[in-house]
């Protein structure tokens, strides 16, 4: 709503998100969700637009330090931007994917949720759905091949 009333007013605004897959109700999908819950950058001149911005639709307010609006670094947002892709709608580059962690056969991983929590292995192929993926644990067994989702592995 606040992106929307900015711009209606001519503002330039970057409302950022994140697509990512999570598990829903035992379901793998895709969910796209704000990268910064809550915030919203936009371009304006403090002296002149901070009450326009201030009393918009959907503003609750203005990110400020000592009284002046807080001054977002254009590197910052750029750097941001250059990870984006259109989303589906709208055709301005907001959304940033995060796609599965890619590992090397030999790697060593750590398993981070579910019954094996902790345990640290070596990572050796991916499965066909590129979903899963093989380790081999040495704390079971002399190099016992384990399958598990490629989302519970973190490198060590």
């Amino acid at each position: 709503m606040a992106q929307t009333s900015l711009e209606r007013e001519g503002l330039e605004t970057f409302f950022p998100k994140l697509k990512r897959k999570r598990t829903i109700r035992r379901v793998r999908r895709w969910v796209t969700s704000p990268l910064f819950p809550c915030y919203l950058f936009a371009k304006f001149d403090a002296d002149r637009q901070s009450r326009l911005v201030k009393y918009a639709n959907g503003v609750t307010n203005i990110v400020s330090f000592g009284g002046k609006p807080a001054i977002v670094d254009e590197l910052l947002l750029a750097g941001i931007r250059a990870h984006c892709e259109p989303s589906t709608d709208n055709f301005t580059p907001d959304t940033v994917t995060v796609g599965p962690v890619k590992f090397t056969p030999g790697e060593i991983v750590e398993i981070q949720a579910g019954p094996l929590r902790g345990l640290q292995g070596i990572f050796e192929r991916e499965m066909s759905d590129s979903e899963r993926v093989i380790i081999l644990l040495d704390a079971l067994a002399k190099g016992a091949r384990v399958q598990v989702e490629r989302e519970l592995l973190e490198k060590v």
